[in-house]
């Protein structure tokens, strides 16, 4: 069972994704509790590896309100959780020129919090505006479909 938190809306639309991995995080207490408020920020958030491990750097996880004394820093790195292989296969992958890694969605899977992360290469500004045109150019083929009968 999957259960969204947040959803980088802004990737699709500035990124390219060539593929996409689903990622363990590492939490304190007080980011779950929070989390399972839905107090979190994608916005500029991109994953690095650093010393062979990878890392979430960005996202921003508000403070639980209700902790009385020790709560998290809301801008901490995180690490996130894969295998060997995948953190192999992901650096060769990164060495491209262009190619980053980006988290696309955080969300609960059974009492798990999950990241899916996106090999992502970014966008040109004549690219985004072909793929507005292009889904104007559909919504308006839909509605005149749609009016006909």
């Amino acid at each position: 069972m999957k259960k969204s938190i947040v959803n980088n809306r802004k990737a699709r639309h500035d990124y390219e994704i060539i593929s996409t991995i689903e990622t363990g995080i590492v939490l304190l207490g007080t980011e779950v509790k929070a989390l399972r408020d839905g107090k979190a920020n994608l916005t500029d958030t991109y994953a690095r590896i650093q010393d062979g491990e990878l890392w979430l750097i960005g996202l921003h996880i508000s403070p639980y309100e209700k902790s009385a004394v020790s709560n998290h820093e809301p801008l901490r790195d995180r690490k996130l959780l894969v295998s060997r292989l995948e953190l192999k296969k992901l650096r060769r992958q990164i060495d491209e020129k262009g190619v980053t890694l980006i988290p696309l969605q955080l969300y609960f899977s059974n009492h798990l919090v999950k990241v899916d992360l996106a090999l992502a290469k970014g966008k040109r500004k004549y690219d985004k505006r072909a793929a507005i045109a292009e889904r104007d150019v559909k919504r308006d083929m839909d509605r005149h479909s749609k009016s006909q009968y």
